[in-house]
């Protein structure tokens, strides 16, 4: 009898890959999931004889390899490889291949090795990437829910909220897993990490654990410890590289990173540092969802207190390290915690963005978000940072040439809303009561770029004057601002008063400047009579107001006999115009067919505008369309764009719009239902 030899094997990519929930993500390589196992189809010379013909399969992890013995069984605890049950009637054989549910995350190579009278042969299969598996009930990021492994782990894009608690922006956000190419640069950026260089071999054995591969991923986002993707910049200077609020997806970023040969792309900021790991994290298999903390604190010295300081005026100062963000973005990872005691598994906070070490480096998390409701602050990792970006209280000062006139503390301001984007849907999933044991602002919102604002009505008050402020109208971009304020004596006696109302820019993670607007003037007050004061600041006063900057608003109101102050003040984001984007006959979208898009967009302002427009979508478009447009006041656009789905599944067109003389950026986005074709 002819000593056995392979002639070919098929590694089946299209069968295992839909059997491994791995289609579309695009590998020169097969891709499966670990604790499940995936076929290859061997091709022999002769009829393979089970008790002559000695069989071995070596798994190869780099430098490390595993030789299994081909059986006709399989153990679920250890890699194993098997032919099927009467499959060896013929020359061609079906081999399947199981690794255990905790194997490590890799890019592994397979070998076929045989004994025969003339001597040992090899023959070598090909190379397979091996992902967490969260269908399957032995991994630790096995996740129960059909349509949470649809959302958080195959949905390749998101909505980001922006803007504050009470005018939620919708930021759509393309994630591009099935994207050319990121795949494979997801997997090489644990090859880079500095783990990996400083003991590869431990290294890969860790990478069982989605803790340990959350922590070397939230560290290699930023670039500040290592040759990280991203480069932070809050400087609002963005020379040399990309304004943060450009980036629309992952995609470009990863890519950008990978061909420079690992060069920190310029520039990130919070969503987007969260936006590429929650990429990374859905590649590797582990769900994942991004996360809104609005009105997030960053407690600098840890004592869960940050201080706010106004002059008499009304102005706020820029004192002190502490900070309030009008929104923070992280993501949260489900996994198991096995580090723990029970009662600390499923969903962990990771925050790529450098803002403190942990253990050293630049990274945050994973955090049980129930131990962060709990208060554990012993356990790892990271949680007593987290704690107080949801918790801290607020100590508001009114200071004259460093003296403290009046104070007040507000306890609920800081995560007054935390949310995501909820299943199989664009809303907003309010996740507030997951980490605090408080009731969140409800905001109301709507199936847009913006949500519909509700209108601030902020209040304070002493033994004898209070003070309310109020918007009087939902503010957007080239209209009026109009607000009043409502003065009220709470004293027997005649007031004189003094109102002091100002408007700052501010950016959504720093103190604001200098203001832009200003009225002072004087009211008399009858005893127990309250007064309203109605404002407008008009649109070319705040015109200079950049892309996602916000508005300060403060009144201070003085008791001129008895210098008593009171304070009031609100931060609110402007809503935006926004584009329209309409699909030709939307029921009827099937993969691989040319499909219209009709785009729109009226010019709201009172001035020509001018820019560019551009189009993108993860398995819609190849590669961005842009558009040159100008527009005079009122007048319309309408422009046809042309797309065709790779695959079925609910996909995101979304549209950007630049201008040349105006700081406001446009956008727009349409959920696409894509059927098989």
């Amino acid at each position: 009898m002819d000593a056995l030899r392979v002639q070919s094997v098929n590694l089946e990519h299209a069968q295992n890959q839909k059997q491994h929930n791995t289609e579309g993500l695009n590998s020169a390589s097969l891709v499966v999931r670990r604790g499940q196992p995936f076929k290859l189809t061997v091709a022999f010379n002769r009829r393979y004889v089970p008790n002559r013909d000695g069989l071995v399969l070596r798994v190869e992890l780099d430098r490390l390899y595993n030789d299994i013995p081909i059986t006709f069984s399989k153990d679920p605890s250890q890699w194993t490889a098997y032919f099927q049950q009467g499959s060896l009637d013929s020359t061609k054989a079906s081999l399947c291949v199981s690794s255990p549910a905790n194997a490590p995350v890799g890019v592994y190579q397979l070998q076929l090795l045989m004994m025969s009278p003339s001597g040992p042969y090899s023959f070598r299969v090909g190379q397979f990437t091996l992902l967490c598996n969260p269908w399957c009930s032995a991994d630790s990021v096995y996740i129960p829910d059909e349509s949470q492994r649809e959302e958080y782990v195959k949905n390749d894009f998101g909505l980001l909220y922006q803007g504050t608690a009470k005018n939620v922006i919708f930021r759509p956000w393309s994630f591009d897993q099935y994207e050319n190419g990121i795949l494979d640069i997801c997997m090489m950026m644990l090859q880079v990490s500095p783990e990996h260089k400083r003991n590869w071999r431990t290294d890969y054995s860790n990478r069982s654990d989605p803790i340990y591969i959350s922590r070397v991923v939230s560290a290699m986002i930023n670039s500040n410890d290592d040759c990280g993707v991203l480069q932070g910049n809050w400087s609002e200077d963005y020379s040399g590289g990309v304004n943060p609020s450009d980036w629309n997806g992952s995609g470009e970023i990863l890519r950008q990173w990978a061909q420079s040969r690992f060069s920190p792309v310029k520039y990130g900021q919070c969503w987007v540092f969260a936006g590429v790991m929650c990429t990374v994290m859905r590649v590797l298999g582990i769900p994942t969802r991004v996360v809104t903390n609005f009105d997030s604190a960053h407690d600098a010295n840890g004592n869960l207190v940050i201080e706010e300081f106004y002059t008499e005026t009304g102005e706020k100062l820029p004192r002190g390290q502490d900070s309030i963000w009008n929104f923070h973005v992280w993501v949260e990872c489900w996994m198991k915690r096995a580090d723990l005691r029970a009662g600390f598994d499923g969903w962990q906070v990771l925050d790529p963005t450098p803002q403190e070490r942990s253990e050293g480096v630049y990274r945050c998390g994973p955090a049980p978000v129930k131990a962060i409701r709990e208060q554990r602050m012993d356990m790892p990792f990271d949680i007593p940072f987290i704690y107080a970006e949801v918790n801290a209280d607020v100590y508001v000062c009114i200071v004259q040439q460093g003296k403290v006139l009046s104070y007040s503390i507000d306890t609920d301001r800081v995560g007054s809303f935390i949310c995501t984007k909820s299943l199989g849907s664009n809303r907003p999933q309010d996740i507030t009561s997951t980490y605090k044991y408080t009731t969140a602002i409800q905001p109301v919102t709507s199936n847009s770029t913006m949500a519909a604002p509700t209108l601030a009505d902020n209040s304070s008050s002493a033994d004898g004057l209070s003070v309310k402020l109020r918007l009087l109208k939902a503010p957007v971009i080239g209209g009026n601002i109009s607000f009043s304020v409502t003065v009220t004596n709470l004293e027997s006696t005649r007031k004189t008063v003094r109102q002091h109302v100002n408007a700052q820019p501010k950016s959504y993670n720093r103190s604001p400047s200098d203001a832009f607007w200003e009225t002072h003037n004087t009211i008399q007050l009858a005893p127990r009579e309250s007064k309203v004061l109605e404002h407008q600041i008009s649109y070319s006063r705040y015109a200079m107001l950049g892309d996602g900057q916000l508005v300060n608003l403060a009144v201070v109101v003085m008791d001129v006999a008895s210098q008593e102050r009171v304070l009031a003040s609100e931060e609110f984001n402007l809503t935006s115009p926004t584009i329209n984007i309409r699909i030709e006959d939307e029921g009827s979208v099937v993969a691989q067919k040319v499909q219209v898009a009709m785009v729109t967009f009226t010019n709201p302002f009172s001035e020509p505008v001018s820019g560019v427009l551009t189009m993108a979508g993860a398995g819609l478009l190849e590669d961005k369309v842009l558009f040159n447009i100008a527009l005079q006041p009122g007048e319309s656009m309408e422009t046809a764009v042309k797309f065709t789905p790779k695959m079925e599944g609910v996909k995101m067109l979304h549209a950007n719009l630049r201008l040349n003389n105006n700081p406001a950026v446009i956008r727009g986005f349409k959920t696409i239902t894509v059927r098989a074709a």
